[in-house]
């Protein structure tokens, strides 16, 4: 597959569709002088190279009343489980991201939780699944870093 080519007006549309994804076309437009069209066509044809893909809402845990962030590595009594273990954890709606990991952890996943007492009954699912031989956790203090744009402006640097 070729490799699809964004020039500075693209860079500028996904700024701004990154900043917020409901953004209106017509507003972007208007910002960089170009018709909604153009703007519609442009997003079009990055949907359709997959560079975008979807688009997201960001809510506010805290305000939702799941501040709470702890991270779960998962040892597997065998690598062969991990799979079924990943199943496992989907069917957990708080692990909210996992990842099949090298290194010291077979799995490592995020947990949202209300508190203390509900990311234990969270973590001790985690270990009631078959498969998983232990876990070790890790309590987020605060979240200092969570920034989609600077990877992307050195990735258009890079281009």
């Amino acid at each position: 597959m070729a490799k699809f080519r964004l020039d500075e007006v693209d860079h500028q549309i996904l700024d701004m569709l990154i900043d917020n994804t409901r953004t209106p076309f017509t507003d972007i437009a208007k910002k960089l002088l170009i018709s909604a069209g153009t703007v519609h066509v442009r997003v079009k044809k990055m949907e359709e190279a997959g560079i975008i893909q979807g688009s997201s809402l960001t809510l506010d845990y805290v305000k939702l009343g799941y501040s709470f962030i702890a991270y779960v590595g998962i040892f597997l009594e065998k690598t062969h489980q991990t799979k079924f273990v990943i199943e496992r954890l989907n069917e957990i709606p708080n692990i909210t991201v996992a990842h099949v990991t090298t290194g010291k952890f077979n799995i490592f996943c995020k947990v949202r939780a209300k508190d203390t007492k509900h990311a234990k009954d969270i973590i001790f699912r985690i270990d009631d699944i078959d498969g998983v031989a232990r876990t070790e956790t890790m309590i987020s203090l605060e979240e200092s870093i969570n920034d989609k744009k600077r990877l992307m402006h050195s990735i258009f640097n890079e281009m």
